[in-house]
């Protein structure tokens, strides 16, 4: 069922779990079945579940309250079928805090887990280790989709009716009061419902004309209203500056709106997970996330302090609390993330659908077919994290043949793309990096501007040999400029030291770099050069594919 490589991986795909997940902690892990694929996935607190394409529901993670079904309590570290449903086809799956639904094919719903609030709908407030199902739902339209939050459950019918139960301490129910639910009760908006989507302690609607209604808990600004309606909080309130929306999703204190063209999120994203960056960690009304070009996000979901969405190239972006790898951006990546950051992970997939919880996630992908389409990546995907890491591994000693020149099939003269991108796939960067790219270069100040050789395949890689660059003729060079070969102002020849092999000496080259650079400013050479404009020579990047030295001329 699980297998130690991704070339292992079959084409209908696996599903990859990242952070606490129960199967290996901390680790990232993969999983498929023989002659099935999932097709719907879930996370709760600590546990999880999917549906197959053949009906099959599996489970597990953390089972202290009988979360998994299972008639048994303990956790259960790899995935397990659910015997008891045998002979009922399951079509969604929803994790709450320790409980989960699943509806069937033929229209019932069961659960089973913890029931302190009523949770499970079941009429009474008793735990249950196995799945029962719930009477009512058989006399109704078939279910179209199933949430669950912290202590609350939600379920739509095909035709817009929605029901919900469970807890309702801050009118999570939108029923007008505090009471709980133990059994479904109908949420009548006069309107047609087409998304819902219940968070720890709020939940969120979608109509059929795309208007957001929120309720519940209404701190921290995760309900999305105005503070004239915040007294209201108990009964379905519109988000007013929102519309054209298509889906919602709720987390611990956030909630993202994604519309034809825009994703916005509101609440609380002190880890990152509202996509605001560093600079905002509380919005009271709906903020766009201004990454992706319009029409780009296809799906979000929310944890309780991440956020996950898939763009409609296929690629994975996250954001927000970091812990325990939870974002899949790598075994040694645990750091929060502020901003919308694509997981390199699955560049080789095509993801189909993802699920977070409160500290773990799980993905649903394919791999990509040879040669197909093109994809987009932002400009923020590849220029700046990468470039660091290149930069920060060489002033460190670290090696660096593990970070490989592109393939020049995918790279042209003026586009900077991940080293980790396949070279069987065509990727291109978004018109608005395209632009940047074109803003940001030295051609469009005049011939006089272009005195530097061409960039080579790496990236702001000059054209270098034997670690000493190599400068135009003098014909080549504009006479009014006079400019003296670049190297010589700043590395003497004493100093070009050939490719070192060990730490040391690759540490001891860069100091002298660094240290030259230092008095080169404090020369009358370095103010020769000035004639460019605001244009100021430094060390941007050490990027040596063969331990060469990399000076770049750029933009103050």
């Amino acid at each position: 069922m699980t297998g130690e490589t991704d070339t292992e991986i079959p084409e209908t795909g696996a599903v990859f779990t990242f952070g606490k997940s129960k199967i290996a902690n901390n680790v990232p892990s993969r999983l498929w079945l023989k002659d099935d694929i999932p097709v719907h996935i879930s996370c709760g607190q600590s546990h999880s579940a999917f549906v197959t394409e053949q009906g099959r529901l599996f489970v597990f993670g953390n089972n202290n309250r009988g979360q998994l079904g299972l008639q048994i309590k303990g956790p259960v570290n790899k995935p397990t079928c659910i015997k008891v449903l045998k002979g009922e086809r399951a079509q969604f799956v929803a994790c709450g805090t320790d409980h989960t639904l699943v509806s069937t094919s033929q229209g019932d719903i069961f659960a089973a887990g913890g029931n302190s609030d009523g949770q499970l709908g079941l009429g009474h407030c008793n735990d249950s280790i196995s799945f029962q199902r719930l009477h009512p739902f058989c006399d109704y339209a078939p279910i179209k989709l199933l949430s669950a939050g912290g202590h609350t459950s939600a379920a739509l019918t095909e035709d817009g009716r929605l029901f919900l139960w469970g807890d309702n301490s801050v009118g999570q129910l939108g029923l007008g009061d505090d009471s709980h639910a133990l059994l479904p009760k109908e949420l009548k908006l006069g309107q047609s419902i087409q998304w819902v989507s219940c968070g720890y302690r709020h939940s969120a609607l979608v109509t059929d004309n795309g208007d957001v209604f929120t309720f519940g808990e209404s701190a921290d600004g995760r309900l999305g209203l105005s503070a004239h309606q915040l007294t209201n909080h108990s009964h379905p309130q519109q988000v007013e500056s929102l519309h054209g929306v298509l889906q919602v999703a709720c987390g611990g204190k956030h909630t993202l709106a994604l519309t034809e063209g825009e994703l916005y999120s509101f609440g609380r994203g002190e880890f990152g997970q509202l996509g605001l960056g560093t600079l905002m960690f509380l919005a009271d009304t709906p903020v766009a996330v201004g990454y992706f070009r319009k029409g780009r996000v296809t799906h979000v979901t929310c944890g309780e302090n991440h956020s996950a969405l898939i763009t409609d190239s296929g690629l994975l972006y996250t954001f927000g609390d970091g812990r325990h790898g939870m974002l899949g951006l790598g075994d040694e990546n645990f750091t929060n993330q502020f901003s919308p950051t694509v997981c390199q992970r699955f560049f080789d997939y095509t993801v189909m659908t993802v699920a977070c919880g409160s500290s773990h996630m799980l993905v649903f992908a394919r791999p990509r077919q040879q040669e197909s389409e093109e994809f987009c990546l932002e400009d923020e995907d590849v220029t700046y994290t990468y470039l660091d890491r290149c930069y920060t591994s060489m002033l460190q000693g670290q090696p660096l043949e593990h970070i490989p020149n592109p393939a020049p099939a995918l790279v042209s003269s003026q586009t900077f793309l991940p080293s980790s991108l396949p070279t069987s796939h065509r990727w291109s960067l978004s018109t608005r990096a395209r632009r940047r790219q074109r803003e940001s270069s030295s051609a469009q100040f005049g011939p006089e501007f272009c005195n530097l050789p061409p960039p080579t395949t790496g990236f702001t890689a000059l054209a270098l040999t034997g670690n000493i660059l190599q400068p135009r003729s003098p014909t080549d060079t504009p006479k009014r400029l006079k400019l003296k070969p670049l190297w010589n102002l700043l590395l003497p020849q004493s100093h070009c030291l050939p490719g070192p092999s060990h730490r040391s000496q690759r540490m001891k080259r860069t100091a002298i770099v660094l240290e030259h650079l230092k008095m080169a400013y404090r020369t009358r050479h370095m103010k020769r050069i000035s004639i460019l404009g605001w244009w100021r020579i430094y060390l941007n990047r050490l990027h040596p594919p063969k331990y060469r030295l990399v000076l770049f001329l750029i933009h103050q």
